[in-house]
């Protein structure tokens, strides 16, 4: 059974988790170009995951995961924030949160190994949907622009 008192846990340090994360986004060498995305913005977007992670995860249906991460990536291909970036940073957020896992579920802690296994699958399966989805989003976003381009050419 999935461990509540684990993605309570989580949620209520979402502000210490968004804010490690912002400091790894902004050191990152691989991701640089996130220094055009709004830090409003980016802590905005991490702070919803975390904060609501017990609904990301048991309430949400995949078809909502992937129109919200289409759309995150369809905005950072109009930022100009190259792909590569983008799903290093969906993968330093699933990082960030592994960590905290791994310590407060060390041995004689808080949670049951089968509960942080259970909760570690879950988040597997969503960062790797969001990972794809934020990838066909970019994508999306990228034909759509270049079809407006051809538009535009055809009728100059």
């Amino acid at each position: 059974m999935l461990s509540y008192k684990l993605i309570n846990l989580i949620q209520y340090h979402s502000e210490k988790l968004t804010s490690a994360l912002l400091t790894q986004v902004q050191s990152s060498a691989r991701a640089e170009s996130y220094r055009n995305v709004s830090p409003a913005e980016l802590k905005e977007r991490v702070s919803e995951i975390y904060h609501h992670l017990g609904a990301w995860l048991t309430d949400t249906s995949e078809r909502d995961i992937e129109r919200r991460y289409m759309a995150i990536g369809a905005r950072r291909s109009i930022q100009k924030v190259p792909l590569s970036e983008v799903v290093w940073v969906i993968v330093l957020t699933k990082q960030n949160l592994r960590e905290f896992v791994d310590d407060v579920s060390f041995p004689g802690r808080f949670v049951e190994t089968s509960e942080r296994q259970e909760l570690l699958d879950l988040l597997d399966r969503f960062f790797d949907l969001a990972i794809y989805s934020a990838t066909a989003g970019y994508e999306q976003a990228i034909a759509d622009n270049a079809k407006r381009r051809r538009v535009l050419r055809k009728a100059s």
